[in-house]
């Protein structure tokens, strides 16, 4: 099964060359192209896409008010962000609000589509050096984030290292000899411990503390 894609950017130019390159790929397929966050909103409602690839910076709505519409509609989908240039604050709240991966433009093509093809397979991208700089801010920010190992027991941290090594919640329990359901509940608390949203946001704050 092909993966299906919705592209959104405001530039036209970019947009057309968005379509033309996943176009190209045998294993994808655009299902639509849009101009603005509005037509976007719309596509995903009405096509379900495997991935939704999003300029961050658009006029009206931007990257991020489409993913906050997304989110009240509770219509999940997994999300690229695309952009130019980037704000730590962006950076932490599209985290916040699900996004899966970032790209920035000036990256090689190839580079877009390997990221878009991970993250429609259920994994995280990021380009490390494109949100360092804000995952250090933010983790300065987060006292309970700097004292990591100190919050955390240590089959919590256990659990942290091999999430950061991209491991599924089936595995972590496979290699513990746990239940599945038992590693969301060390997740839960893990979360609770550290004021973290999600899985992703824990990944990153764990690599600047050294437990990836």
């Amino acid at each position: 099964m092909p993966i299906r894609v919705v592209l959104v950017d405001d530039h036209q130019i970019v947009l057309h060359g968005l379509q033309q390159l996943f176009s190209r790929q045998p294993d994808f397929e655009v299902l639509h192209c849009c101009s603005d966050g509005a037509s976007a909103i719309e596509a995903v409602l009405e096509s379900h896409p495997d991935v939704l690839v999003l300029d961050l910076r658009m006029p009206n709505q931007s990257g991020l008010d489409v993913l906050r519409a997304l989110a009240a509609r509770r219509a999940e989908c997994r999300t690229v962000l695309l952009t130019a240039a980037v704000r730590d604050e962006e950076v932490m709240e599209a985290v916040k609000l699900g996004a899966m991966g970032l790209v920035l433009k000036e990256s090689q093509p190839e580079v877009l589509i390997d990221c878009v093809r991970k993250v429609a397979r259920g994994e995280q991208w990021i380009e490390r050096e494109t949100v360092t700089r804000a995952f250090r801010s933010y983790v300065a920010r987060q006292s309970s984030a700097r004292d990591m190992p100190a919050a955390l027991t240590p089959r919590e941290i256990e659990i942290v290292r091999m999430v950061s090594q991209g491991l599924r919640n089936k595995a972590i329990g496979e290699r513990l000899s746990i239940s599945e359901g038992t590693v969301k509940v060390h997740l839960h608390n893990i979360y609770e411990k550290l004021g973290v949203d999600g899985r992703l946001e824990l990944v990153l704050i764990a690599q600047q503390r050294g437990l990836s």
